[in-house]
């Protein structure tokens, strides 16, 4: 398969595997919540500004590294991340599956910038088909032992295919949560997603610090969440049913609390404030 030219981020839209900014700032918040203590604070720096460059066409970025580190410099008045320090987030986020890198060529075969294509985070959806004329991804992404191992044993269940029910749910979820979603939901792994889509909806709006008051959002919206699918049966996916369910209630009580007269999501400067939100939240 040949590889890409490079070109301008517009012909690379195909890559893209999200519907919208919004759609990809929901992804980036997971992605950010599960995995902001793997980088250290340079790092987010670095990753931070790949995700500015990635929101044209979310979640596909060809931006060249010494550009984003250029702008890391001019934003810190020259005190910002070196080339390596970039480097090791970019290894390290594609470890941990945040994005693919692919290399482009110029006309004369040489080597110019790489594009990084976002993923999506793994949370209870079927897989996207794949992309047609996927290109071939940098030879220098090493598989491990572990993954080798894992394809010679395909026909074995692995550990985390093996369900367990609500008495194994983690204890950092509430117990008055559990008490209630455990008679519809019995799976420990849905049980924390549905929490986990609590934290990522309530640190939108700044609520992560008002424990009670977000058990009791979350509890009144998985208890509407019930009500939709028993008196309609039409919800197709209830996690993110309910994660709709949460964002508006929580931003209800932000309007009210800060009087705010404008809708969230007005025009796209509000919705790449919300990108970022996640990622300076962690620095």
């Amino acid at each position: 398969m040949q590889n890409l030219k490079s070109g301008s981020i517009e012909q690379f839209e195909m890559y893209s595997q999200f519907e919208s900014l919004n759609e990809f700032n929901r992804h980036m918040e997971q992605w950010m919540l599960e995995h902001k203590n793997d980088f250290s604070k340079g790092e987010l720096i670095g990753l931070k500004r790949l995700v500015r460059f990635a929101a044209k066409i979310p979640g596909v970025c060809n931006a060249k590294i010494g550009t984003m580190v250029a702008a890391i410099q001019q934003e810190y008045n020259g005190n910002g991340i070196s080339r390596s320090t970039f480097k090791r987030m970019v290894s390290k986020a594609k470890d941990l599956g945040i994005f693919k890198v692919y290399e482009t060529e110029r006309k004369n075969g040489s080597q110019t910038s790489n594009l990084y294509i976002f993923n999506r985070f793994p949370s209870n959806e079927p897989p996207k088909p794949e992309i047609m004329n996927q290109p071939k991804e940098t030879t220098n992404l090493l598989k491990t032992e572990k993954d080798q191992k894992n394809n010679k044993r395909k026909e074995e269940p692995s550990a985390s295919e093996i369900k367990l029910d609500h008495t194994y749910v983690s204890s950092r979820v509430p117990k008055q949560f559990v008490d209630l979603v455990k008679y519809c939901v019995s799976d420990a792994k849905t049980i924390e997603e549905y929490w986990h889509m609590t934290k990522i909806a309530a640190h939108s709006f700044d609520f992560t610090d008002a424990t009670e008051f977000m058990l009791d959002v979350a509890i009144d919206s998985f208890k509407q969440l019930i009500r939709k699918i028993k008196l309609t049966g039409t919800v197709n996916n209830p996690i993110a049913y309910y994660y709709g369910i949460l964002k508006n209630k929580f931003f209800d009580h932000y309007e009210q609390k800060h009087c705010v007269g404008t809708a969230v999501g007005e025009d796209e400067s509000d919705y790449i404030s919300l990108l970022y939100s996640a990622l300076d939240y962690v620095l």
